[in-house]
């Protein structure tokens, strides 16, 4: 299923050792188990799991000798297709662990951007994934495929010509450049839509969240669209966008997102940036937790940090707490809080059945009288300059 770029055939090679050490950061126990549910979110069979400690990654093959011995060795007891590391690898490390283990070496860059190529369906989710794909196969070219280094030859071919490495380079560097200029293209369109919809006044709402949170869920029981829902990482990529009816308000525009995960690389960050536009763009996010998870309040810090990094962590939020049937929560029940300003800041409920919807209708209700009250009042210096077109933000 993979290779060194993180491609293989599927169905040839579906069996993993995964490899996670504790470089004394905290959280190693919680890391490990993200990384099982990867693997199995991309069909793969866990046979083993090796587990270390060390101040710092070696630089050689990043983990020590004796360590690279131990997987040997279970590599040898499981026969195991693919080793995979919860770390980033870099390309001499990973090529100096394929050489000494016999065996296809991935780390977890290549390990998310496989599931996010098996599950892009959309156009522009695909041309989004293989830009990614090629960004980082373009690091691993540096020195992971020495054996590419050799000279053109042959009759009437002779002399310094182009080595084929150097041609790889070449044609992944025209390729990005074709794919990053329709993506480019798929952005303006995008832009013109939204500025359709900042004409007509339209409240615009993202879902966001950590993977695996209840999104999709919740976007399917809001708009009652059909959208793919599953209970492993990253189960849905394309952002889906409908309007939601909203009672004595009128309609809003709503789209689900693709989900966050703790280091994402950021290949697939900068490749999916025309995408989490429409989160950038947005008057209020919706932010999905998953209430039952014991490292809820890290997922919490880790979307609010890439938020940050997208430029969205300015916008409103109201943090959805999903699955509270599975939770001690459900002793209080379906309800909602509300902050210093009145304002409703927090919602307890189960997009699985549907209890409490009522109340992110009532919150983007109530938005949604804010920004018509807003857009009476007079125009600012800002919106004078811009012709009075500025769009208006509810801030929570």
């Amino acid at each position: 299923m993979l290779d060194n770029s993180g491609v293989q055939a599927a169905g040839k090679f579906n069996t993993a050792i995964l490899v996670s050490l504790d470089f004394g950061g905290g959280m190693h126990a919680e890391r490990t188990q993200e990384l099982q549910q990867l693997a199995v979110s991309d069909g793969l069979e866990i046979l083993a799991i090796v587990e270390g400690k060390r101040s710092r990654p070696d630089p050689r093959m990043f983990v020590g000798r004796g360590k690279a011995d131990e997987i040997l060795q279970v590599l040898a007891q499981t026969d195991a297709s693919i080793v995979i590391f919860n770390h980033e690898l870099s390309p001499a490390q990973q090529r100096n662990l394929s050489l000494h283990l016999d065996c296809n070496v991935i780390d977890r860059t290549s390990l998310i951007l496989d599931i996010f190529a098996q599950r892009a369906k959309s156009h522009e989710g695909k041309l989004q994934v293989e830009l990614a794909q090629l960004e980082h196969l373009a690091t691993r070219l540096i020195r992971g495929w020495t054996h590419l280094e050799r000279q053109k030859g042959g009759i009437g071919l002779r002399g310094p010509g182009e080595t084929q490495l150097e041609t790889d380079r070449r044609l992944i560097k025209k390729r990005v450049k074709l794919l990053k200029e329709k993506l480019a293209t798929l952005q303006r369109q995008r832009k013109v839509q939204r500025r359709s919809r900042q004409r007509m006044q339209v409240l615009s709402v993202s879902i966001v969240g950590y993977t695996n949170a209840g999104k999709s869920t919740l976007f399917n029981r809001l708009t009652r669209a059909e959208a793919y829902v599953a209970d492993q990482l990253f189960a849905t990529l394309d952002t889906t966008t409908r309007k939601l009816f909203v009672s004595e308000c009128g309609s809003v525009v709503i789209s689900d997102t693709v989900g966050f995960i703790r280091d994402l690389p950021h290949t697939l960050v900068a490749a999916f940036r025309a995408t989490l536009e429409e989160t950038v763009q947005a008057d209020i996010l919706l932010h999905v937790v998953d209430a039952v998870s014991p490292n809820r309040d890290e997922q919490v810090e880790e979307v609010n940090k890439l938020l940050k990094e997208i430029g969205a962590d300015a916008i409103p939020q109201v943090l959805v707490l999903n699955k509270i049937d599975l939770s001690d929560m459900s002793t209080t029940g379906v309800g909602y809080a509300r902050d210093e300003y009145d304002r409703i800041s927090r919602i307890r409920l189960s997009a699985k059945t549907g209890e409490g919807l009522e109340f992110v209708k009532q919150a983007l209700a109530e938005t949604m009288t804010k920004n018509a009250k807003a857009l009476h009042e007079e125009p600012t210096d800002v919106e004078k300059v811009n012709g009075g077109c500025a769009t208006v933000q509810v801030h929570f």
